[in-house]
């Protein structure tokens, strides 16, 4: 008894020394989040809460309130800090890893480097740069609809459930898990509707029914909501069904704030309210925009017009109490991310530069690169490459030796960046000669260098030719940062066409009479086409931009000292005539999930240098709707290789003839490690929700019925597995 009322006296004078050493109660950390942001607003001036709603938020200096820059980027790595931090694998890279652990581990190392950055802004009263706060604009949990879209390699591919899970990870890993405290803080982004074209996305409107907009577009951003409790969610810059995103009331306040009961704040996109006047035509003015904007639920501004707030609020547009509440909801952000609260009472402010770029970081970042690049063809098992055996290589291509490409769009810039080139030389020194040459420029030859056929002619004299092709962010990404505009293949970010541009095929043709295997090692954003490229290079390997370790994962590939176990998160079609047209956001045969043609490599798809097997386990084949399921089976790694499988589940309705539903869809995976003839059991936990179907008006249901169940090494009929037959009964249930 006498050891609790030392602690209560203890406690005691703990908060009366915090409640004397604060001037007023906002600051007072003892007291609730909600106590102190009332307490704040209650002191602001008008004028100071809309600024304080914009991106740049000033220091209110006669309350002792620091500045603060909402606008940060964490990607794949903390970005365009002026500071050396470590750089992961892009995003679309990042998915094709189909690995949510790994995932998150990297979104926990990328918060760690962020807070090492404002721990020290905050320890010496600096905060307030552009690139230093802590609410970071990621994940982007778009659908890649269409290989076409530019910043498509900012997203997780494309497909729904692929999608949610791996933002769920980033979100998990950015945000941490203190019950009072915010690591960093994730969002959302774009919401919603929202994959290209690049060009016209100030006045573009997306038209989409209810089926598609509850089937595509809004599950990932819903899993996000409900699911992983992420704390921020932008607004798109165009317009759905002829509202704009960040002034639309059915997706701001009828299904974000009350069906999925979001209590985070909500960003436009940068400048984005701008267009409500200028761009969509759907306001008056800008006044009446950014009232509009901050009824309808944008509670932070990206650009340079809430001030104007201050006149909506004289000319009665909008009340000083519609104001309080956005206000109230960035308030309690900054409150969780620590800005006013002393270093003693925070979990994270112990971080410091230390993590920064440290072995383990680095480390992760070479694992994930590895993790993520695909091995698309090998043919005659021409890999992996035996080093003792070759004595010459030639390296040819635009990205044989380019740091830049590595780094992808939204990225920083780490201390050190390893090519294909450099790892090749400083592996292989004193044991084989490596002739590199560029040979040819992304979309032109090069000025002034040697022929194709005096390319062809000096690479004949390797045992081996590693041609390094495909493009970088100067040519695919957001329309206003791209600085390659104007080439054939390519307009305002995105691309025209699937194919690689003409003059890399052109060198690859000429290298290709040599008569050397010819292996071609891919960095892109997107797919490409690989026609020609398909049917007569010897080995394929797609590696995104891989992040700064990229050219030592590339390596360790192509010598086996890695086993190849990335999966596509995208469909590689034929051609470029399969693509329906860019501006049509209509999913009908569009993905894995629609799409009725022939395609090269399929959703999911990946080889590795050595085989697996699966065998059905006993499992229930009767379910009552309402009801969840577990599947099991057995995975066995066949080869001679230690390696990972991708073990995918997919489900299909195909049997109930329903009008519109997924040809299959993914719906669990599991990435396994196996050594050479190890057999491992898999676990999946199938819930109504995965099992239902939307309808024509946009809800989740289950219904009776035939379902197969399918479980392997990618989608059913295109890989090795086994089909589960499901027979559902009982009423319909609803999901939502």
């Amino acid at each position: 008894m006498k050891r609790f009322f030392l602690l209560l006296i203890l406690v005691f004078n703990v908060y009366l020394f915090q409640a004397q050493d604060s001037k007023y109660p906002f600051q007072n950390p003892s007291l609730p989040v909600e106590e102190r942001v009332e307490d704040l607003i209650s002191r602001l001036t008008l004028s100071e809460k809309v600024q304080m709603m914009k991106h740049q938020s000033p220091a209110i200096e006669r309350l002792g309130v620091p500045a603060y820059d909402w606008w940060n980027e964490a990607l794949h790595g903390v970005a365009r800090t002026q500071e050396k931090m470590t750089v992961f694998p892009q995003a679309i890279g990042l998915a094709a890893t189909f690995d949510v652990e790994g995932l998150q581990k990297t979104a926990d190392m990328i918060s760690s480097e962020g807070r090492a950055l404002f721990n020290e802004d905050i320890k010496t009263n600096k905060t307030g740069s552009r690139y230093r706060g802590l609410t970071y604009w990621t994940p982007n949990v778009n659908i890649f609809r269409d290989p076409r879209w530019g910043r498509g390699q900012e997203t997780y591919g494309e497909d729904p459930y692929l999608t949610s899970q791996m933002g769920m990870a980033m979100v998990r890993g950015l945000e941490g898990n203190d019950p009072k405290y915010l690591k960093s803080v994730a969002c959302a982004k774009h919401y919603a509707v929202h994959s290209g074209p690049e060009h016209n996305r100030h006045s573009f409107n997306a038209q989409v029914d209810a089926y598609d907009l509850w089937d595509t577009y809004l599950p990932a951003f819903q899993a996000l909501v409900t699911e992983a409790n992420v704390h921020g969610v932008m607004c798109a810059y165009n317009r759905l069904d002829g509202q704009p995103c960040c002034g639309h009331n059915e997706l701001l306040h009828d299904i974000l704030r009350n069906q999925w009961g979001f209590k985070g704040y909500v960003t436009s996109d940068c400048w984005a309210l701008r267009d409500f006047a200028h761009n969509h035509k759907t306001h008056a003015n800008d006044i009446e925009a950014v009232s509009d904007a901050v009824l309808k639920g944008t509670d932070l501004e990206c650009g340079d017009l809430y001030q104007l707030l201050e006149q909506g609020v004289n000319q009665g547009i909008i009340s000083e109490r519609s104001i309080n509440v956005s206000l109230k909801r960035l308030l309690t952000i900054l409150f969780k991310i620590g800005l006013f609260d002393p270093e003693s009472d925070h979990p994270y402010m112990s971080i410091n530069r230390t993590v920064i770029e440290c072995p383990e970081h680095k480390q992760q970042a070479y694992e994930m690169a590895c993790k993520s690049m695909v091995l698309l063809e090998n043919k005659n098992h021409i890999l992996p490459l035996n080093p003792n055996k070759l004595k010459r290589i030639a390296v040819i291509g635009p990205n044989a030796n380019n740091e830049q490409t590595l780094l992808g769009n939204y990225n920083g810039v780490p201390s050190e960046i390893i090519t294909p080139v450099e790892s090749l030389k400083k592996r292989l020194a004193g044991k084989a000669e490596i002739d590199y040459m560029q040979g040819v420029d992304f979309v032109r030859p090069l000025k002034e260098a040697p022929s194709f056929q005096e390319v062809a002619s000096r690479a004949k004299k390797a045992d081996v030719i590693l041609f390094v092709s495909g493009i970088n962010a100067n040519y695919e990404g957001e329309g206003s940062d791209v600085g390659a505009d104007g080439y054939v293949g390519f307009a305002s970010g995105d691309r025209t066409t699937l194919q690689l541009p003409p003059v890399q095929i052109e060198l690859m043709k000429e290298l290709k009479k040599t008569g050397r295997p010819l292996i071609l090692v891919n960095m892109s954003g997107s797919v490409m086409s690989f026609d020609w490229e398909g049917r007569n290079a010897d080995a394929i390997l797609q590696c995104w931009y891989g992040g700064q370790s990229a050219g030592d994962a590339i390596i360790d590939i192509l010598f086996g000292e890695y086993n190849p176990s990335g999966r596509m998160p995208l469909t590689t079609y034929m051609n470029d005539e399969d693509l329906p047209p860019f501006e049509d956001y209509s999913m009908q045969n569009r993905t894995y999930r629609y799409f009725k043609g022939d395609v090269r490599y399929p959703f999911g798809y990946g080889l590795s240098y050595t085989t697996f097997s699966f065998s059905e386990c006993s499992v229930d084949t009767t379910l009552s709707t309402g009801k969840k399921i577990l599947y099991r089976v057995n995975v066995t790694n066949t080869g001679k290789r230690a390696g990972d499988e991708v073990v995918q589940l997919y489900v299909s309705h195909q049997a109930n003839k329903n009008k519109r539903q997924p040809i299959c869809a993914l719906k669990g995976f599991k990435r396994v490690s196996l050594q050479p003839g190890e057999t491992k059991e898999v676990m999946f936990e199938l819930s109504p929700k995965e099992l239902a179907l939307v309808n024509q008006q946009g809800e989740l249901l289950q219904q009776a019925g035939h379902v197969d169940v399918y479980i392997g090494g990618g989608q059913p009929y295109k890989s090795e597995g086994v089909f589960y037959p499901l027979t559902v009964t009982g009423d319909v249930y609803k999901v939502y």
